[in-house]
């Protein structure tokens, strides 16, 4: 029985193209999938979140009924991939940050078969780090970078300070992303687990 469906995760407007390829289960809420997500891509969880499949939105609803984004429809917390997504989709959108932006497309590569040995989530490749939060948006993360390349630009130095001395363009580690995400497993089954 397949469960396991592998995920492609690129930043839209990046170039060259900043990207995940991930495994999760079908059982994994679209509220997990957004921290599957921010930990793979290296975001830090700042800001809100949704999802779009087709013209359907997902995202975060409060116990009041509050809902944040544009008209949303599903509860991220309660709404699973297997129940509206199939591989004969082929994508949806994720949007993280609506002040900066970043979209992202996921597309539904294919389903695999359950490994017994297998950790789920994993993130089994990917390419370049993300942008550093709060930057402005993709434009404004191309402008940084050009800046950061010319240690002469009146602002390079008050921009290496704000990226960080660890902040590195072209770093993608992986295993540190599944060490994280391994974290996060454990997190998510003490927080569905009941009292």
């Amino acid at each position: 029985m397949k469960e396991i469906i592998q995920l492609h995760v690129s930043l839209q407007g990046s170039k060259p193209l900043i990207w995940r390829s991930i495994l999760v289960n079908e059982e994994t809420s679209f509220f997990e999938l957004h921290h599957i997500i921010q930990i793979a891509m290296g975001w830090k969880n700042y800001h809100l979140f949704e999802f779009n499949l087709d013209g359907y939105r997902v995202g975060m609803i409060e116990e009041n009924g509050e809902q944040y984004g544009s008209n949303l429809r599903l509860d991220a917390n309660k709404t699973l991939l297997k129940d509206v997504v199939s591989l004969e989709k082929d994508n949806f959108l994720y949007n993280y940050d609506f002040g900066d932006g970043w979209l992202h497309e996921i597309e539904l590569k294919h389903a695999v078969d359950k490994n017994d040995n297998g950790i789920y989530p994993a993130c089994i490749s990917g390419q370049l780090n993300c942008p550093p939060e709060d930057c402005g948006g993709i434009g404004r993360f191309y402008n940084i970078l050009k800046i950061l390349q010319n240690k002469k630009h009146p602002e390079y130095k008050e921009t290496k300070i704000w990226v960080g001395k660890k902040y590195d363009p072209e770093s993608f580690d992986p295993l540190k992303v599944n060490k994280q995400l391994k974290q996060l497993k454990r997190y998510i089954s003490r927080w569905n687990s009941p009292e």
